[in-house]
C-alpha cells in the first residue's frame, strides 16, 4: 500500500544545480576539489547522467561521475571529478504493513527509517555501527552488522533495486531479474550506475530495547572461544584493547544481544533523541597518542567488573554509540584519519589476528576504537567484503609513516587468505585489490557491458584500476 503520511511522501522538484567544492570522506582524507550535482527528483539522475556522457571530453581515462549519499565511507570511494549528491531524495513510496516491507528512494537515511518504522514495530534486518547512512549507500557499500553470522549483509534483506544505467535508463535488479547486475551493484560501490530506489524487508520488533549480555575476556583466545560459545546470539561484537601485550594481548569486552521482548519493555518503541554533544573543530593531533589512548583503554575494559554482566539498552547506544557524537571525526585532527578493517578465514583467526594484533601493539599506534565481529558465509555478490571468518576495525590517525606500516599489514593480511573493506579504504594498493577480491574480473565485464565503466568512476576505482 501507499504511505499516506506526508511526510513519507516527500520528492521536492527542482533542477539539479553544480558547483567546484572540495569534498572529503568521513575519514577526511584525501580532499578533491569536485562539481557537486544536487537531485531533487528522481528524474533529475537520468538527465544528470544523459548531461555528463554527453558533455564529457573524449579523453582516457574517462572523467568520473559517483553518486553520493551521506558521505560515511570513509575514504575516497565516493569521491570524483563530478558527485550526484542523492540524500534529497528520502522519501518512502509504498510499505507493506503486514509483510514489512517498505519500497523507498535511495536517499533515505537508516536513522529515517527508523525513525518512522521503530515506533510502528519495525527494525532494521542488517545495521551498520552508523544510522546516518543512506539506503543507497548501504547497499553500494553491502554493508554488514553485528549479526552477519546469522542474517548475512543488507544485500540479502534486498527484493530489488531501480538502478539508473549509464545509458540514463532505469531498470529494475534482483536476484531473479538482471541478475548479474545485482550482484554487482551490490557492494560494487556505485560503479554500476546509480541507485534511485529499493525494496526492503524489515523486521518486527516488541521494543526498541536490547537485551545486553557483555562478557569480559583476558586475551584473543578467550574472547574468540567466547563468540563460538555464543555462536547463536542474534547480535554479538567485542571491543578490544589494542594496546596490552604479552598474556592479555587482545583482551576484550563482548557484547552479545537480543531484541528485548513485550514482557521486559512493554509498549516501550521509542527512537533515540537527537544527538546534542557535537566537537566543533578539528581537535589537535596531538591530543591522540599511545599515553591518551592507552588510558582510555584501560578505564574503558576496568569499567567492567563482572565477568558476565547484563543490562537492557536502547538500540541506538548498542548498534551507534558513536553517533552520540556530532563529527565525532574531528577527533583525529585536520589531517585524518584511515579506518583499517580486514577479514580474514576462520581457519586463521587466532595465528592471524594474533601476528597482527602484536605487530600494532609493537607500532604504539593503538587505537580508542577496535572493534572484532564474527562473519559467517559470504554471499554471492562480486565485490562484497564478508567471508566466514573473523573481522578487526581499527581507526588510524594520518600521519607520514601510516601508509608504509599499513602496507606491512597488508602483507599479512593476504598471507592470511583475508582482504580489505572498502567502503573503509583510502589507500588500498591495484595488486592488493585484485589478490583479495578473485571476482573483480566478472565485475568489472559487467560493468563494461552497460558502459558503467566509461561514466561511473570514483578516486578508488582509478586506484584499484577498475
Amino acid at each position: 500500500m501507499s504511505l499516506s503520511n506526508e511526510s513519507l511522501n516527500k520528492e521536492p522538484s527542482s533542477k539539479p544545480s553544480a558547483n567546484t567544492s572540495r569534498l572529503n570522506g568521513w575519514g577526511n582524507y584525501p580532499t578533491i576539489k569536485s562539481s557537486p550535482l544536487t537531485i531533487r527528483h528522481t528524474q533529475d539522475i537520468s538527465t544528470a547522467i544523459k548531461t555528463f556522457q554527453q558533455n564529457k571530453p573524449k579523453i582516457l581515462p574517462p572523467p568520473s561521475l559517483i553518486a553520493s549519499g551521506l558521505r560515511r565511507s570513509y575514504g575516497d570511494s565516493a569521491l570524483a571529478e563530478q558527485t550526484l549528491h542523492t540524500q534529497t531524495l528520502n522519501h518512502f513510496l509504498t510499505f507493506d504493513a503486514t509483510q514489512g516491507v517498505v519500497h523507498c528512494a535511495a536517499g533515505v537515511s537508516l536513522a529515517e527509517l527508523l525513525n518512522v518504522f521503530v515506533p510502528k514495530g519495525w527494525f532494521l534486518p542488517v545495521t551498520p555501527g552508523t544510522q546516518f547512512v543512506t539506503i543507497g549507500g548501504a547497499i553500494a557499500s553491502d554493508v554488514h552488522g553485528k549479526n552477519h553470522h546469522l542474517d548475512g549483509c543488507f544485500s540479502q534483506h534486498i527484493l530489488n533495486i531501480t538502478l539508473c544505467l549509464a545509458s540514463g535508463e532505469s531498470i529494475i535488479c534482483s536476484l531473479t531479474e538482471h541478475r548479474e547486475l545485482f550482484l554487482a551493484t551490490c557492494g560494487g560501490m556505485g560503479l554500476t550506475g546509480v541507485i534511485v530506489s529499493a525494496t526492503l524487508k524489515l523486521i518486527p520488533i516488541e521494543s526498541a530495547f536490547i537485551q545486553e549480555t557483555t562478557w569480559k575476556t583476558e586475551n584473543l583466545a578467550e574472547t574468540l572461544e567466547q563468540f563460538e560459545a555464543h555462536q547463536n546470539a542474534t547480535y554479538s561484537v567485542a571491543w578490544i584493547d589494542c594496546l596490552t601485550t604479552g598474556k592479555h594481548l587482545g583482551r576484550s569486552l563482548l557484547m552479545l544481544g537480543e531484541h528485548a521482548t513485550e514482557q521486559t519493555h512493554a509498549n516501550n518503541l521509542k527512537t533515540a533523541p537527537p544527538s546534542k554533544l557535537n566537537v566543533p573543530f578539528n581537535m589537535p593531533s596531538a591530543l591522540l597518542n599511545a599515553f591518551t589512548v592507552k588510558a582510555f583503554n584501560t578505564l574503558y575494559y576496568h569499567k567492567t567488573r563482572q565477568k558476565e554482566s547484563q543490562r537492557a539498552v536502547h538500540y541506538a547506544p548498542y548498534f551507534y554509540p558513536l553517533d552520540s557524537i556530532q563529527n565525532w571525526n574531528r577527533l583525529y585532527g585536520k589531517k585524518g584519519f584511515t579506518q583499517y578493517q580486514f577479514v580474514l578465514p576462520k581457519a586463521a583467526g587466532l595465528e592471524g589476528l594474533t601476528k597482527i594484533l602484536t605487530e600494532i601493539v609493537n607500532s604504539k599506534r593503538g587505537s580508542f576504537l577496535a572493534v572484532l565481529k564474527v562473519f559467517g558465509a559470504e554471499n554471492a555478490n562480486y565485490l562484497s567484503f564478508p567471508m566466514e571468518g573473523y573481522t578487526l576495525a581499527i581507526d588510524f590517525k594520518i600521519d607520514p609513516t601510516l601508509f608504509a606500516f599499513l602496507d606491512k599489514l597488508d602483507e599479512m593480511v593476504l598471507h592470511y587468505g583475508g582482504r580489505l573493506y572498502l567502503a573503509k579504504d583510502a589507500r588500498m594498493s591495484e595488486a592488493m585489490f585484485k589478490q583479495s577480491y578473485p571476482n573483480w574480473e566478472t565485475f568489472q565485464t559487467i560493468r563494461q557491458q552497460y558502459g558503467a565503466d566509461q561514466c561511473f568512476n570514483s578516486l578508488q576505482s582509478q586506484r584499484l584500476g577498475l
